[in-house]
């Protein structure tokens, strides 16, 4: 019932910004609702303290102390919703307004294209973490075909899809295009 890389929407957790985005523009949700931790497995101590494996987003966690920004800075709010406004830590569009997070962790073992994936964006920002949710918006089950893929692709904001070894830039379609389908029709092969 979950993402767990694929089938996954995913994006940067440092950007303050990112949460409230994927909730509007491509999940069709509330702004608040958060959005689960991917992190390379050799992390999770560090960033959650956890010592076990949480492979299937099972375990709610604290983000360590050392990567939230100043306590001082949230009990001085009043109202925890002004939260969601501000950056709460490193990785604010994963952390929870109370600093937790439902983590996944990713193993190489276990699904070796996510843990690259993941390992690729460390490499280039020094984070072990994306933001991984399911593939869907609000009402809809999570894309089962590349035909679901792409519709939902085309009737949200996402920025990029993914389909095996292919990439779709949206700013690389023209708009008067895809804005005319609601479905596509997949030629077989």
């Amino acid at each position: 019932p979950r993402a767990l890389g694929a089938r996954s929407i995913i994006g940067d957790p440092r950007n303050e910004k990112m949460q409230s985005t994927m909730n509007l523009k491509i999940k069709y949700r509330e702004s608040f609702r958060p959005f689960a931790p991917s992190i390379l497995e050799q992390f999770k101590l560090q960033y959650f303290n956890l010592e076990k494996e949480s492979p299937y987003m099972l375990f709610t966690r604290d983000l360590e102390e050392e990567f939230l920004v100043s306590k001082e800075v949230n009990n001085n709010l009043s109202n925890k919703m002004d939260l969601l406004n501000i950056k709460r830590s490193d990785v604010t569009s994963v952390t929870h307004v109370d600093n937790t997070c439902r983590v996944q962790t990713v193993s190489k073992a276990r699904n070796k294209l996510f843990y690259d994936l993941i390992n690729s964006f460390y490499k280039k920002t020094k984070c072990p973490i994306l933001i991984n949710t399911s593939f869907n918006v609000r009402g809809e089950p999570i894309v089962c075909n590349p035909e679901d893929a792409f519709t939902c692709f085309i009737n949200t904001d996402i920025d990029f899809l993914v389909l095996g070894n292919y990439l779709v830039k949206k700013n690389d379609m023209k708009s008067s295009i895809f804005k005319k389908f609601k479905k596509i029709e997949f030629l077989p092969d």
